[in-house]
């Protein structure tokens, strides 16, 4: 069994705290390996960036593995500019 996570439409500076903080408590009720759809994001900034591999950290401190579904262009060309593409696979 697997927790899928959503990630929402928007995921900037703006938005990014309180985005993290819901994953968080989905993260903390769910059970094995995590799985996050980024495909619905639209609009993102390297927030988005910082919220995965926050996301990705607790994963790995509870033993699950994080993979994300979907990713947009953007997101994947942000990883790519930040040579963290390979912290965050693609499901």
């Amino acid at each position: 069994m697997s927790t899928v996570l959503t990630l929402p439409s928007q995921l900037t500076v703006h938005g990014a705290r309180q985005t993290l903080q819901a994953l968080t408590q989905q993260l903390a009720a769910g059970q094995g390996d995590i799985e996050v759809d980024a495909s619905g994001l639209t609009q993102i900034d390297s927030s988005a960036i910082a919220v995965l591999l926050d996301c990705r950290r607790q994963a790995q401190a509870q033993g699950r593995a994080l993979r994300v579904r979907g990713a947009p262009a953007r997101l994947t060309a942000l990883a790519s500019l930040y040579g963290v593409q390979t912290l965050l696979p693609a499901a």
